[in-house]
């Protein structure tokens, strides 16, 4: 997958900020808990992975990550964030390790943001993916590299979608693996199932590749505000996903 995380160098990127306007909204009143809830669920398995690794057991790293995004909302951090001061990414570590250097400070035994309530995003599977990480990873390579995951994983939902509205489903899911570079079918075998040409299987590979990377790329653009911060963010992402593969 690093293979498709590259410069912003030869391709037009729009910064439309989007996690930074949800930001902007999640220090609205009235936008507030919608703002919360989609920043929670796109991030909180990146959270939940940095809490665990800092030694928080699995049901307490559970209530940090819904109280962190809660707490953001009661303090008003929202509001504090410049997005031109760097990454989004950057922002919501910082944010976290300010928290959890205050979280014995703060009373665990009543939920905080009123009646405001945030349910983990599968919580088992968070739970399995993170045994999986290389014990060695300090809990801020863990972060950047489950990051990177997410953004991948948006990604690849978008694609799925648009496949499916196209009528195509199918077809992805015959030549997905190819894209991921899992696959260990042909290209013959693949149109045989399919029941294309060996020509239209070539074609349909080479324009989801095209259309992953730049739904990829338009993920990571969401996250920054310039060409220089996004190459930066790219150069900081690949690093995370070829070292956690290497410690395999």
């Amino acid at each position: 997958m690093t293979s498709w995380l590259s410069s912003s160098v030869g391709g037009q990127l729009r910064f439309e900020t989007t996690q930074w306007s949800l930001v902007s909204a999640a220090s609205d009143e009235q936008q507030k808990l919608g703002a919360l809830e989609r920043l929670y669920r796109s991030y909180c398995t990146p959270v939940y992975f940095f809490i665990r690794r800092r030694g928080y057991s699995r049901e307490d790293a559970q209530d940090l990550t819904q109280d962190f995004f809660l707490h953001l909302v009661e303090k008003n951090a929202f509001s504090r964030a410049d997005p031109s001061r760097g990454k989004f990414r950057t922002f919501l570590l910082g944010a976290l390790e300010f928290f959890l250097r205050h979280a014995t400070e703060r009373a665990r035994s009543q939920r905080r943001g009123g009646q405001s309530t945030l349910v983990f995003v599968d919580a088992a599977t968070a739970e399995a993916q993170y045994q999986l990480v290389d014990s060695a990873l300090t809990a801020e390579q863990i972060f950047d590299a489950r990051w990177a995951g997410t953004l991948i994983e948006a990604a690849v939902a978008r694609l799925q979608t648009e496949m499916e509205q196209a009528g195509k489903r199918e077809l992805f899911d015959h030549i997905w693996g190819f894209v991921a570079d899992d696959e260990e079918s042909s290209y013959l075998e693949v149109a045989q199932r399919a029941g294309l040409t060996m020509s239209a299987v070539k074609t349909a590979i080479h324009r989801l590749r095209s259309r992953y990377r730049a739904l990829l790329r338009d993920e990571i653009a969401r996250t920054v505000t310039s060409s220089a911060d996004f190459d930066e963010e790219i150069r900081a992402l690949r690093s995370s996903l070829v070292g956690r593969r290497t410690r395999r």
